[in-house]
């Protein structure tokens, strides 16, 4: 039974390994349609949206070293994926404070 559960589990694992590096592009695209949507509706300053473009460039820049071997480890994935959690959060923040342009 065990090695059943375990042979299913790394089957997930694996078949998700591509899902989750799209997954990765896919988010960062979303972040920054949220920031040109803040940008537009005056939601986020200048100085706000300078400093959320500047994290979104970190994190491409964390994201092609970590692809520069050739492979994305699961660390990286995850590590990477804390980066964008944070960076949406930021985002989330600045455009519901009360500065508006």
């Amino acid at each position: 039974m065990k090695g059943k559960a375990f042979g299913l589990l790394l089957g997930v694992a694996v078949c998700a390994t591509p899902v989750l590096a799209s997954g990765i592009n896919k988010t960062e695209h979303r972040e920054q349609v949220r920031i040109r949507q803040g940008i537009r509706s005056g939601e986020l300053t200048r100085a706000e949206a300078r400093r959320l473009e500047a994290e979104q460039a970190r994190i491409r820049v964390d994201e092609r070293f970590d692809r520069a071997d050739g492979k994305l480890t699961l660390k990286e994935r995850e590590r990477l994926h804390k980066e964008l959690q944070r960076a949406s959060r930021d985002i989330y923040r600045q455009k519901h404070d009360n500065q508006d342009r």
